[in-house]
């Protein structure tokens, strides 16, 4: 072997190990990058997430809607439409879209606890809001009349008695003006049965606005007679109340045009359509001071 063979070969070694760092170098250096564009990639997601979690809730709250009929409560339905018994356009049902965000029940299970959140008391509300003929549980609120009497609702205003209930508010300019109207008429059409065999209670569902003297003022516009009695008080009280008539509303210009009509000594109820013919609704009176409710007479109401 020469001379120059021998340093070739003593060089080999050198090179190797020159090579195996550079390898180690390299091996080390893309396993850090790596290790880095993991921890970004972990970074980016958690920072989406929330994102993707607030899509998701806006796609179930766009998913489940529920639309109800602000008289009959039990007709629902998925799309807008109108109430096949009383031809009112269906509303949005709040409550059911806000629970469906949840997830944790579907939406029949939604509509029943929004109608039991409603009241304090379930089963009363259940039974109130049937619209059937069946006993109304009214609580004994204090509340105030037109004329600033202090009263107890029930043993004052409906115990033994037969009275027709509407819900009013003296700055609607909508639905309330024709409410009043229709209860002046059939009063009128009543004769002397009117404070008498049947008397009038219009609640007011704006109790902070509605005082007693604004409701006389109000009502001395549809000339109202003996036996009519506008009702305001505590809103505390006033929103008891409405629960437990099944006529609570989130905003006053929500309420509905229904007309709770009640025999207390002989326990027969029902509700209707609070801006049908004066004819019908004397018939539907005349019958619940006997103590019955006509079914047919009851669905011919309630259409407008």
């Amino acid at each position: 072997m020469n001379k120059q063979s021998a340093i070739e070969v003593a060089a080999i070694p050198r090179n190797d190990s020159r090579t195996r760092s550079r390898l180690c170098k390299a091996f080390v250096l893309t396993v850090v990058m790596l290790a880095g564009i993991g921890l970004e990639a972990q970074a980016f997601t958690k920072t989406d997430w929330p994102e993707h979690s607030s899509q998701q809730k806006k796609t179930a709250i766009n998913q489940v809607k529920s639309y109800s009929c602000p008289m009959h409560p039990e007709v629902k339905s998925t799309k807008r439409g109108k109430c096949p018994k009383c031809k009112m356009d269906l509303r949005l049902d709040r409550a059911a879209t806000s629970s469906a965000v949840t997830g944790t029940q579907n939406l029949v299970a939604d509509n029943a606890a929004a109608m039991s959140a409603s009241s304090t008391d379930t089963a009363n509300t259940e039974s109130n809001e049937s619209g059937s003929a069946r006993k109304m549980v009214i609580p004994e609120v204090d509340v105030l009349d037109q004329n600033g009497n202090a009263l107890h609702f029930y043993s004052d205003l409906i115990k033994g008695k037969t009275v027709a209930i509407n819900f009013i508010f003296t700055n609607c300019t909508t639905i309330c003006p024709p409410l009043a109207a229709t209860f002046a008429r059939v009063q009128k059409d009543l004769g002397d049965k009117a404070g008498r065999d049947v008397h009038f209670i219009s609640i007011s569902v704006d109790p902070l606005t509605d005082t007693p003297e604004r409701l006389k003022a109000w009502g001395a516009k549809f000339k109202v007679g003996d036996g009519w009695t506008f009702v305001t008080g505590e809103k505390q009280e006033i929103d008891k109340l409405l629960n437990a008539l099944g006529a609570s509303v989130s905003r006053r210009e929500d309420h509905s045009p229904t007309v709770i009509v009640g025999n207390d000594l002989k326990g027969v109820w029902t509700r209707t359509y609070g801006l049908a013919r004066s004819a019908q609704l004397v018939g539907l009176i005349m019958d619940v001071i006997e103590g019955k409710v006509d079914e047919s007479l009851t669905k011919e109401t309630a259409k407008p």
